[in-house]
């Protein structure tokens, strides 16, 4: 009998270790396949600079980044996977992000108001343009249903341009908002993206926590608890010292390269993180499997869509853009410079990617919808 016993177990221990090589073996394969799909990609598109990829795939036993290309066009420096980018706009999920931990924390309601968390400087600010704050509400900066115009526009983007050194605050980009345009409509009207909504949303968050709003974020994302040591807002905070220079982000349209200049253009809560695709994919996959905001009910209230009366399908949630790649639904957000993050339930796997050349970022979907192809391949 205990023979027996004993030879149970030694094949149970031999069927485990074959398990588990086989689960390693067919990630190292993997691995192959997703890097000769974005050398492919690349060898067609040199014109892309650079392209960066993470996947984070945990049940598959999948945490792998690669790149191909170059950090640094004039230099011609070899890109490395580790490097991180500007993702500018992908930052809006980390806000979102942000505020409904201070709701898991009491602290305030996506229902609540914006006019209870405001300084006093802002709300004459948009008082005096015509806004009505009571009935602007938390959910509606999130969901880009607030009726605030944009101050990020092509004029905006045209001073920039000539103005690549000026260093802005936040305080005279709302002022700009104010003098952009009057109000779009009352909450709920229309669908209208707006970087505005998010320096709100940041003001918001300083105002709660009594501190800088980036410092509210590292803490309230937990970024020390789940390791995110190569994530932190240029200017603002010190990059660490074992983190990899930036990487170089171009626009060719404008012959701009992010190292000319101050990103304080794209800082204050519509852009502004720096970090890694691996890092930005951890995020993205943590944050939807409760490991940042633990109560269910709350963390689905980033999945809220908010109809409007102009009738536009907006397919928006709360900081949070919902889209589809070859059948799989996915959630996540764009950056201005071609940076990309995804969830995608279904294979319970977030994928980041950054393409280095913004006038080559439609890359971003021939790479995504190759690697889930090649993610949802079976095992030979």
């Amino acid at each position: 009998m205990r023979i027996e016993k004993y030879i149970f177990l030694l094949i149970s221990v031999i069927v485990l270790q074959s398990c588990g090589t086989a689960k390693i073996e067919n990630s190292a394969n993997k691995d192959v396949e997703f890097q000769k799909i974005i050398d492919s990609i690349y060898q067609i598109n040199p014109k892309s600079v650079g392209i960066m990829v993470h996947i984070e795939s945990p049940k598959k036993g999948i945490s792998w980044s690669g790149s191909v290309g170059y950090s640094d066009a004039e230099n011609k420096t070899k890109l490395v996977s580790d490097q991180p980018a500007l993702i500018a706009s992908s930052i809006k999920t980390y806000i979102s992000a942000s505020l409904l931990r201070l709701q898991e924390q009491n602290k305030l309601s996506i229902e609540d108001p914006i006019k209870n968390y405001l300084s006093n400087r802002t709300i004459k600010l948009f008082e005096s343009d015509g806004y009505d704050l009571d009935r602007i509400k938390i959910k509606h900066l999130l969901s880009h249903t607030s009726g605030i115009e944009d101050y990020a526009n092509d004029e905006y983007l045209d001073w920039v341009d000539k103005n690549q050194k000026h260093r802005w605050t936040r305080d005279e980009q709302l002022e700009l908002t104010i003098k952009v345009g009057n109000p779009l409509g009352e909450p709920e009207d229309t669908f209208n993206y707006a970087d505005a909504n998010y320096l709100l949303c940041t003001e918001i968050i300083e105002n709660v926590t009594n501190k800088p709003f980036y410092e509210s974020i590292r803490d309230l994302l937990k970024y020390e608890e789940l390791g995110f040591s190569n994530t932190w807002f240029p200017i603002l905070e010190t990059k660490k010292q074992q983190t990899k220079s930036l990487v170089h982000q171009y626009w060719g349209e404008k012959n701009w390269d992010s190292y000319n200049h101050d990103i304080s253009w794209d800082l204050y809560g519509g852009g502004g993180i720096a970090t890694t695709t691996e890092e930005l994919a951890r995020f993205s996959y943590y944050l939807f499997n409760n490991k940042i905001i633990k109560d269910k009910n709350i963390l689905n209230q980033i999945f809220t869509t908010i109809d409007t009366k102009d009738g536009k399908d907006n397919k928006y949630g709360l900081g949070l853009s919902i889209g589809n790649v070859k059948g799989y639904t996915s959630y996540g957000h764009g950056g201005f410079w071609g940076t990309v993050v995804l969830y995608f339930p279904k294979l319970d796997s977030s994928i980041a990617v950054f393409i280095l050349e913004r006038d080559e970022r439609i890359l971003r979907k021939n790479v995504l919808e190759a690697l889930v192809l090649e993610l949802t391949k079976e095992k030979i």
